[in-house]
């Protein structure tokens, strides 16, 4: 097959010359690691989602399994998520030696069916990581109400684990910046909250994320920061902003930690796209699912995404839940998988990408190795 001339790539970036003047003065500026302008753009996140605290790092991946590694998950130890995700998702869970316990998803909107998360729930159950697929959050009220009725079963094994008392709710918000659940934004509708920065997101610092913390109390999100910041930095008490005051070399290292951090020439890139998130990208992106609905709702044999909030389901939601556009996950009516991939197939020859997202986790080698079936 040829590629036309004028072929539309799927999620190119915007890299206009905001971005690049952004990225030329840190180059000049000498200060290409982690430093204020990583520092600056987490305030800046904190203050758009409403969030107490957020950790920039080097991916959403890298925000996963921090924060499972926070909670102490570990061998021996269960967590619950959607069989349809990415396999980082599921690979964090793997990472910490316990076992990822892979649900269902609900059939209108393809996030995790609350239902199934309650009755997958165990004694051995510590976390429950659901996704926000296309950038349309889950519901997440229906799984707090799974989280308390599963109490009773918790066993805590640690400090924190105690501290909380329950099931922890770690959202894999990677597609849904921007969007709300019933009026507030994601980033504060779980226990803590990961976002994805990568190339192909509504916003991008090229490779990226972060995590937004929102414990209950008594855990005081700013410490817990704090400690998260020292884990995500090989352990180091002191980061190379802070030895560079004068006479502050001196620094310990308390534990062994990872290198998750991000470098400021990545943060300067999402300070632009941050601030003309709300008035630039989510109104074009929303307007172009709108045109994308005028044309496919007069077809026969569209099944159109779930954006605005509707009643998925019979899960009731409110016109202020609102997905941020992220993908436009369209189904044909009727059709084997065959003629699906025949039809991406022909859209590309007519110059536009499409994509599938994603294969299903227990439809991948190294997770069918170990035991996932798509039959269950």
């Amino acid at each position: 097959m040829t590629t036309p001339q004028n072929f539309i790539p799927f999620a190119p970036p915007r890299v206009d010359d905001a971005m690049i003047e952004a990225v030329v003065e840190t180059l000049r500026s000498g200060w290409i690691t982690t430093g204020p302008r990583t520092k600056a753009f987490e305030k800046e996140l904190a203050e758009y989602m409403s969030a107490p605290s957020v950790l920039c790092l080097n991916s959403a991946t890298a925000g996963l399994e921090l924060m499972l590694r926070w909670f102490g998950v570990g061998d021996g130890d269960e967590v619950i998520l959607p069989a349809y995700t990415y396999s980082a998702t599921a690979n964090v869970v793997t990472h910490t030696g316990a076992t990822p316990v892979l649900v269902d998803c609900l059939a209108d909107d393809f996030t995790i069916d609350p239902d199934k998360v309650r009755r997958a729930i165990s004694p051995r159950t510590k976390v429950i990581m659901p996704v926000d697929f296309a950038g349309y959050p889950c519901h997440y009220e229906e799984l707090w109400e799974v989280i308390a009725e599963a109490a009773p079963l918790f066993l805590p094994r640690n400090a924190n684990q105690s501290k909380l008392g329950r099931v922890m709710l770690l959202a894999d918000a990677a597609h849904s910046i921007g969007a709300t659940y019933k009026g507030r934004r994601t980033g504060t509708l779980a226990d803590a909250s990961v976002f994805s920065f990568h190339a192909v997101k509504n916003l991008t610092t090229a490779e990226g994320g972060c995590v937004a913390l929102n414990l209950p109390k008594p855990f005081d999100n700013e410490a817990e920061y704090k400690a998260l910041c020292i884990t995500s930095l090989h352990g180091q008490t002191k980061d190379a902003l802070a030895k560079t005051q004068p006479g502050a070399w001196r620094y310990d290292i308390v534990e062994a930690g990872y290198k998750w951090n991000m470098p400021d020439i990545l943060a300067a890139m999402g300070r632009v796209e941050l601030a003309r998130y709300d008035s630039d990208t989510l109104p074009v992106r929303r307007a172009i699912i709108a045109r994308y609905d005028a044309h496919f709702q007069q077809e026969p044999w569209d099944i159109l995404p779930p954006q605005t909030g509707d009643e998925v389901n019979g899960l009731a939601t409110t016109p202020t839940t609102l997905g941020c556009a992220h993908l436009y996950p369209l189904r044909v009516a009727g059709i084997t998988e065959t003629q699906r991939d025949a039809i991406i197939r022909r859209v590309a020859e007519q110059g536009i990408s499409v994509n599938v997202h994603f294969l299903p986790i227990p439809m991948l080698s190294f997770n069918k190795d170990r035991g996932h079936r798509m039959a269950d």
